[in-house]
Parts: C-alpha cells; sequence; structure tokens
C-alpha cells in the first residue's frame, strides 16, 4: 500500500482545466520529486493532496483511507505536512513559537487546561517547547529562538518553516520549491536536511525547479505539463524521455 496516493485528480476553474486526471503513487520512505514548467499544475496538485483545495473529480487517499476533501488539518492529523512556495510563517512570532504551533497539532491540553494551566499542562508545554528547540538545531537555525521569525535570513526562513512542518509529526513531508532563492551552498544544506529527513523515516513529495537538485536526491520523479502528468519514474529514464525533454529539459527531442 502507497503511502500517498492520487487517482485521476483534476481541478477546474471556470473553463480552465489546471490539473488533468493525474495519478500517482508516492511509497513509504521515498523522495518523489514533482517537477515541470511554469504553470504545468504542479502547486495546484500539491493544493489538493494537502487540503487546499478540493478535487473536481478523483480521489486522494493516505494509507488506503480516502481523505479527498479533507481540511488541511485533517490531513496533518493523518500524517501529510508541507510548506509553501511563498513562505508562511508568523512574522511577528518569535522563532521558537512558530515551530511550537506544529507541535501544537499533537497536543492533548484543551482551552480549559491552557486557562487552568495545570501540572499536566505545564508539563505538555514543557515537552513542547523542548521539542522545537530541537527541530530547530535540526534544520540548522540555532542560536535565533528568540528572534522575530521574519528577521531571519530568506535561507533561515525556509528551514524554519521546514521545522515547523516537522513540529507536526509527519509520515509523509511535501516540500513546495523549498530551493527558491538558495543559493548554491544554500542548497547543498538543504539536500543534506532532505537526506537526514528521508533517514530518520519521514517521506518526501519535493516540487522543484532546481532539475540538478531533483534528479541527484529522488528515488522517482513525476513531470506535469498543462496539467497533466507526461513522465514518471527513476531520475535517468526521466532525463530521456523525449516528451520531458521537448516540455521541459530544453531542446528538442531526438
Amino acid at each position: 500500500m502507497a503511502l500517498l496516493e492520487a487517482f485521476e485528480l483534476s481541478k477546474f476553474f471556470g473553463g480552465l482545466t489546471a490539473l488533468d486526471a493525474v495519478s500517482l503513487a508516492v511509497e513509504a520512505g521515498e523522495i518523489f520529486g514533482l517537477i515541470g514548467p511554469n504553470g504545468a499544475g504542479k502547486t495546484t496538485l500539491f493544493n489538493c493532496l494537502t487540503g487546499l483545495y478540493v478535487p473536481s473529480r478523483g480521489k486522494v487517499l493516505v494509507r488506503g483511507e480516502n481523505l479527498t476533501g479533507s481540511k488541511p488539518h485533517q490531513l496533518v492529523a493523518a500524517g501529510v505536512a508541507r510548506t509553501f512556495q511563498n513562505i508562511r510563517l508568523f512574522g511577528n512570532m518569535s522563532v521558537l513559537e512558530n515551530v511550537m504551533v506544529g507541535c501544537h497539532q499533537r497536543s492533548r491540553a484543551g482551552a480549559l487546561g491552557a486557562v487552568l494551566r495545570d501540572r499536566a499542562t505545564r508539563s505538555e508545554e514543557a515537552a513542547i517547547r523542548a521539542r522545537a528547540e530541537s527541530l530547530l538545531d535540526y534544520v540548522g537555525v540555532t542560536g535565533r529562538a528568540s528572534a522575530a521569525a521574519g528577521s531571519l535570513a530568506y535561507g533561515d526562513q525556509r528551514r524554519l518553516e521546514i521545522a515547523r512542518a516537522l513540529a507536526t509529526g509527519p509520515a509523509l513531508l511535501a516540500l513546495d520549491e523549498p530551493a527558491a532563492g538558495m543559493n548554491a551552498t544554500e542548497t547543498l544544506a538543504l539536500r543534506g536536511l532532505m537526506e537526514r529527513i528521508r533517514a530518520d523515516g519521514v517521506t518526501i513529495l519535493l516540487i522543484e525547479h532546481d532539475v540538478k537538485l531533483v534528479m541527484g536526491l529522488c528515488d522517482r520523479v513525476a513531470v506535469l505539463d498543462y496539467g497533466r502528468k507526461i513522465a514518471e519514474g527513476v531520475p535517468g529514464l526521466v532525463q530521456r524521455d523525449p516528451l520531458v525533454i521537448e516540455a521541459y529539459l530544453g531542446g528538442a527531442p531526438a
């Protein structure tokens, strides 16, 4: 059974078909890449898989359970967390608080506990703080826990968003262009982080325009063009696919 499956997913916006009967399956333990030219439907697919969009047609399954049309928090509870192409941190909150927000997805204390501040609630809050601090170290954002998230350098904000997603305890982490805007050194560090995340048991679904990063990192790659999947397979085969070369990698097919 695949960890995450999409069956014939389509998404229509009025007369525009943004996604056209796309199917794929992400297996537990792999890094699965999703590439394609701008406007190919990659982020639309991500949004359908993570609950931001309700598919017009098709199904989304997580560990075999039909979660089509579920809200984002329901997908997070099922083990699917994501980051965004445009960073969506709470800029005026501290770096540590941003990660703690993700930890609260798994917390047990409700509104009553927050008001009464009983021993169990205080203990859980201490554990959440410790978990958040550990995740900041894990992603390489150290010594800035009390700083406002919006004051971080761009690359650190990207890593902070990954830490917040990891704080939800996902089985699958969906990363939407995490290397966008990064220099070569930052991209190399990001690759190392993704490899570590996978080694620690979290599956990764990755949208990325850095073809070198995708082909060197991913176990399998799917390619979208005009909302349709035109290729899928191991990176070496996808790179040689004539449709992919024509649509995305540049040049005419041989």
